[in-house]
């Protein structure tokens, strides 16, 4: 496989990537009001939430903070990414740093540009587009949006059991987006099957 090659496979996972994550937080921005849920399964739900944070719902400081840390995380990734392509790295591996990167970039076009170009999203209301200046929020500050939720285990803690016991539970209970699910699969497969070579990619780079 040449340079060209490898190139194109990182372009089309990442434009493939942003496509589906942004038409599906689009679809369900303009169409579901907070927090409303669609059952598509025992085990999986469309389940609108919006979040200020990294991936999962996770929170690390300010928002400002978190958008300029995405943006700065992005050009590196995105540099990182042209060198192995460059220096002629295997097809998979590029395709992984490009789910990561594509992950990133969804989730921070929501970051940027959301709170400028959506009304604001709460129970009961469902958010439309605005003119540039009459959204919910400023530029750098919008929410992410998430949506797939999969209860995949919803019960009861023993009562025996201390702290816990006789309360609630539900195995696996974040709600994330398809931008999320990319940085995911990206890192899982570096971690399973490209552990050496990121290892070696990065000693190449001291």
């Amino acid at each position: 496989m040449d340079n060209k090659n490898r190139g194109l496979i990182a372009i089309l996972v990442i434009v493939l990537v942003i496509v589906i994550d942004q038409v599906s937080k689009i679809w369900v921005k303009t169409h579901m009001s907070l927090y409303e849920s669609i059952e598509i399964s025992s085990w999986f739900k469309i389940y609108f939430v919006e979040n200020p944070g990294m991936a999962f719902g996770w929170k690390l400081g300010g928002k400002l903070f978190l958008s300029l840390f995405r943006i700065v995380a992005i050009f590196f990734i995105g540099y990182y990414l042209y060198r192995l392509v460059k220096q002629g790295y295997k097809g998979g591996y590029i395709a992984c740093i490009a789910l990561i990167l594509a992950g990133a970039f969804g989730n921070i076009i929501d970051s940027i540009f959301y709170g400028e170009i959506f009304s604001a999203s709460y129970q009961g209301h469902v958010a439309s587009f605005v003119s540039l200046g009459e959204g919910y929020s400023s530029w750098l500050h919008g929410n992410v949006v998430d949506m797939l939720y999969f209860p995949l285990i919803n019960g009861t803690f023993p009562s025996w059991l201390p702290v816990w016991g006789g309360e609630n539970f539900i195995f696996f209970s974040p709600i994330f987006n398809i931008a999320d699910s990319a940085i995911t699969v990206g890192i899982f497969i570096l971690l399973i099957f490209y552990r050496k070579t990121l290892s070696v990619s990065l000693e190449k780079k001291r």
